[in-house]
C-alpha cells in the first residue's frame, strides 16, 4: 500500500543547481521587443488583498507583515513558503484588482525590484512552475506594468521576460507532474502567442501541454493528487491558453480540448450550493467567483456528473449538497499533500457551509499541516488517536498505508437517494471496516447516516480479538466526528440529546443520534487559507466503545420544521476583509 514520495535530497540539490546554470545562461536570451498585440488580464485577484497590499501590509502563506513603506523585497522574512508565494507573482492579480492609487505603483515598484534582484537568475524563484506562473501574471497585467514606467524599463522588463522563457524552454520537463508543470508550460504557450521574436516557443510548448493534458486528466476530469482546488488551477489555465489560442487563430489541440471538457463537469460536481469547492486533500474552497468565471469562460454547458467525479461522489436535493470522499487516498508524489478523508462528507445548505472538513493547514505551518491532513480533522469515523490512512516517519510525507474503498454503491429509496461506502483502513491494525450509509431525502431538508464499525471476515474477526487481548480488556474508543463552519451557531438542546444549528440565512437544522447517549459539542478549528490564524469553531462528536464485534451508530440531520422552504441569502464577505 506505500509508494513512491518525492524526489530524495541529493535528487533535489540536483534539480536546483540545474535550475540555477539554466536561469544564469537565461541572461544571454534575445531580448523581445514587444507584444504581438496587448494581451487582456485574464487572472482575478481580491480587491481587498490588493488594499493591503497597497498599504503595506503583506500577507503570504499564513503571515502578516505590516511595514507601510517597505518593498516587497526587503522585508526580512524566513520563511521559504512565504517567498514562494511571493515570487509566484499572485499578488499581482490582487494589486491589479484594488481601486488605490497606490495599488499600480506598488505592482510596479516590486516587479521592477524583482528584475534587478533576481533577473540575472539570482533568488529561490527560479524553478519551472514558479517561473511560468509569474510569467502568466507578467503578459496578463502588461498593460498596468508598462503604463507609466520610466524609461529603460520597459527594455528591462521584455529582457526579464525572454529570459523568463528562454529557461523554461530548457528546464519545462523537470516541473514535477501536475499543476507546476502546466504552470510551467502555460507560461512558455503564453509568451510565446504574445511576445514578438518568440514565436518558434508556441508550437513545442503547445504540444507538451496537450501532451500533458491528456497524461494527466483522467477519463473523470480528475488529477493524481484528487485535490479540487488545484484542479481548478489546471483548468484555469488550459481555459486561458484555449482562449488565447482562439484570439490568435489557431486550432486548439484535440487533447487540451478533451481535457477541458472532462474536467468542467467534474468540477460541477466538486462545486457545494454555495458555489465553493469540496476542501479534500490539500484543497480550500477556491477564490471567490473563480471556478463561475472559468467555467464560463470554458463555454462548457456539460452538467455535473450523477455518478464518481475524481474519487468523489455527490448527492444534491432542493438547497442542499452533500460531497463525500469516496475512494483511496492518492498515493507516491501524488499523496505529500493527500488527506486521510475516506468516507469524510461536507454539506452546504443554500450559500452557507454546514458541516465541513477542517481544511490544509500548510498556511499555519508543518503541525497544523499535519493535524489537517488526520482523519479526526475530517467529518467521519475514527477509533481516537488513529487515521484511517497513516504517514511515515516523516509527517508531511506520503502515507505508507492507505485506506481502500472496499465497497461503493448508489441507493434510490422512497424517501430519497443514498450511498453505502465500506473502506479497510483499519482491518490491518485493528481487524475493523468502517461502512457508511447516507441517505438525503427529496427535498433536502433531511440528512439519514449510519456509520457501522466492526470485522466483517474471519480473519478480522481473529485480529479484533487480537486487538483487544493486547488492550488487556479495555474496550475500543471510537468517535465520530461533524466538524461545524465557523458562522454555525451551534447549541445543545431537547436536554442534551440534540444538537440545533442555526445558520446566518436564518435556517435552522436539528442533529440527533438515534442513540442520545455519547453525544457532546467539542472544540474545533477550521484552517482557512488567507488567514492569519485558524478560525475557532465546534464540532459534534459521537462518541462509543468496542468490546464486541460490530457497533452501529445512527444520526440525522434535518431541517426544523418551521425552515421555511426558500430563505433570501445574502452575499458573502470577502475573506480579506473579515
Amino acid at each position: 500500500m506505500a509508494g513512491s514520495a518525492g524526489p530524495s535530497g541529493i535528487e533535489r540539490q540536483v534539480a536546483e543547481w540545474r535550475n540555477r546554470l539554466a536561469a544564469r545562461a537565461a541572461r544571454r536570451a534575445r531580448a523581445a521587443t514587444g507584444f504581438v498585440s496587448m494581451p487582456e488580464p485574464r487572472s482575478i485577484g481580491m480587491h481587498g488583498r490588493g488594499r493591503q497590499l497597497a498599504a503595506g501590509r503583506f500577507q503570504m502563506a499564513g503571515r502578516l507583515i505590516e511595514a507601510p513603506g517597505t518593498a516587497l523585497w526587503d522585508l526580512g522574512v524566513d520563511d521559504p513558503e512565504f517567498w514562494t508565494e511571493a515570487h509566484g507573482f499572485h499578488w499581482l492579480d490582487d494589486l491589479a484588482a484594488a481601486a488605490e492609487p497606490a495599488a499600480p505603483v506598488r505592482a510596479r515598484e516590486w516587479t521592477w525590484g524583482w528584475i534587478a534582484r533576481f533577473g540575472d537568475g539570482k533568488g529561490p524563484g527560479w524553478t519551472p512552475g514558479l517561473t511560468g506562473r509569474r510569467l502568466v501574471r507578467w503578459i496578463n497585467h502588461a498593460l498596468l506594468l508598462l503604463n507609466g514606467c520610466k524609461p529603460g524599463q520597459d527594455a528591462a522588463f521584455f529582457a526579464a521576460l525572454s529570459a523568463q522563457v528562454r529557461f523554461l524552454s530548457r528546464r519545462w520537463s523537470a516541473a514535477p507532474p501536475g499543476l507546476p508543470r502546466f504552470e510551467a508550460l502555460a507560461g512558455l504557450v503564453s509568451a510565446g502567442l504574445s511576445l514578438t521574436g518568440m514565436a518558434a516557443q508556441t508550437d513545442p510548448a503547445l504540444a507538451a501541454l496537450a501532451a500533458e493534458a491528456g497524461r494527466e486528466i483522467d477519463i473523470q476530469g480528475g488529477i493524481a493528487t484528487r485535490n479540487p482546488e488545484e484542479l481548478l488551477e489546471v483548468f484555469t489555465l488550459l481555459t486561458w491558453i484555449s482562449q488565447a489560442l482562439t484570439e490568435a487563430g489557431r486550432p486548439v489541440p484535440e487533447e487540451m480540448g478533451r481535457a477541458v471538457r472532462r474536467i468542467a463537469p467534474c468540477l460541477r460536481t466538486l462545486r457545494h450550493a454555495d458555489g465553493g469547492l469540496a476542501r479534500f486533500h490539500g484543497g480550500d474552497k477556491g477564490l471567490e467567483g473563480r471556478l463561475d468565471h472559468a467555467l464560463a469562460a470554458s463555454g462548457i454547458r456539460t452538467p455535473a456528473s450523477p455518478g464518481p467525479a475524481m474519487g468523489f461522489l455527490r448527492l444534491h436535493a432542493g438547497r442542499t449538497s452533500l460531497i463525500v470522499d469516496a475512494a483511496d487516498p492518492p498515493g507516491g508524489a501524488a499523496g505529500l499533500r493527500a488527506h486521510a478523508s475516506t468516507l469524510a462528507f461536507e454539506l452546504t445548505s443554500g450559500r452557507r457551509p454546514l458541516i465541513v472538513s477542517c481544511g490544509p493547514g500548510a498556511s499555519f505551518g508543518a503541525e497544523w499541516r499535519s493535524a489537517g491532513r488526520a482523519t479526526a480533522s475530517h467529518s467521519t469515523l475514527a477509533p481516537d488517536g488513529w487515521s484511517s490512512s497513516r504517514f511515515g516517519r516523516e509527517l508531511d510525507g506520503a502515507f505508507v498505508e492507505r485506506a481502500r474503498v472496499v465497497v461503493s454503491r448508489t441507493i434510490s429509496y422512497v424517501e430519497g437517494h443514498g450511498l453505502y461506502l465500506a473502506h479497510d483502513g483499519w482491518t490491518r491494525t485493528h481487524g475493523l471496516t468502517h461502512g457508511r450509509l447516507l441517505t438525503l431525502s427529496h427535498d433536502g431538508r433531511r440528512l439519514s447516516g449510519q456509520d457501522t464499525v466492526g470485522p466483517t471476515t474471519a480473519g478480522e474477526r481473529a485480529s479484533f480479538a487480537a486487538m483487544l487481548a493486547r488492550r488487556k480488556g479495555e474496550p475500543l474508543r471510537v468517535s465520530v466526528r461533524f466538524h461545524l463552519h465557523p458562522e454555525v451557531d451551534a447549541s445543545l438542546d431537547m436536554g442534551g440529546t440534540a444538537v440545533s444549528l442555526v445558520l446566518r440565512s436564518g435556517e435552522v437544522w436539528v442533529f440527533r443520534r438515534a442513540d442520545p447517549a455519547g453525544l457532546s459539542l467539542e472544540p474545533s478549528v477550521y484552517l482557512e487559507r488567507g488567514r492569519l490564524l485558524p478560525r475557532p469553531s465546534r464540532q459534534i462528536v459521537l462518541a462509543d466503545t468496542l468490546d464486541h464485534e460490530e457497533r452501529l451508530i445512527g444520526w440525522t440531520l434535518a431541517k426544523a420544521q418551521d425552515t421555511p422552504l426558500a430563505i433570501r441569502d445574502l452575499g458573502q464577505t470577502d475573506p480579506a476583509e473579515a
